[in-house]
């Protein structure tokens, strides 16, 4: 065991990193039986989210938003497109943008993907208070690394 002080930086225990990381990784494995039902995936549901709110974005803004880049959005976006939750085409304003709009069969899929919020919260083991707390935190740390 090492006493040395000097390497305590480096502990795994010290790392703000790791907890971050570990429940990350441990909240998308309880959304995977539930998304599973609605026959996506996590970062495909979080892109459905942001495209349920606005109906319609470019890959840009879709990207910027769920912090995904276009190497992994836009095998993404085809899926979805495969699966018939959103079209994707050029904007009419500029040529340029590619946007993404959800279909019919997309919002219905929000209906059934109603369920989903709720269930998460009922297992993990916060209340409501500090699941708040906890994501105006996470917000506020996102947005402050962001500025950097």
């Amino acid at each position: 065991m090492e006493t040395d002080g000097r390497y305590d930086c480096l502990k795994l225990e010290n790392q703000l990193c790791f907890p971050l990381y570990a429940c990350a990784k441990e909240v998308v494995r309880r959304y995977r039986p539930l998304l599973d039902e609605l026959g996506i995936t996590y970062t495909q549901y979080i892109t459905m989210m942001v495209l349920w709110e606005h109906r319609s974005m470019s890959v840009k803004d879709i990207g910027e938003t769920v912090c995904l880049d276009s190497g992994t959005l836009t095998p993404l976006l085809k899926k979805l497109e495969e699966k018939g939750f959103v079209e994707r085409g050029r904007s009419p304003d500029d040529e340029r943008v590619l946007t993404v709009t959800v279909t019919e069969k997309g919002m219905e899929l929000r209906d059934r993907a109603l369920s989903v919020p709720g269930a998460i919260a009922s297992c993990i083991p916060l209340s409501a208070e500090d699941a708040v707390t906890l994501a105006r935190i996470l917000r506020d740390l996102k947005s402050a690394l962001n500025a950097q």
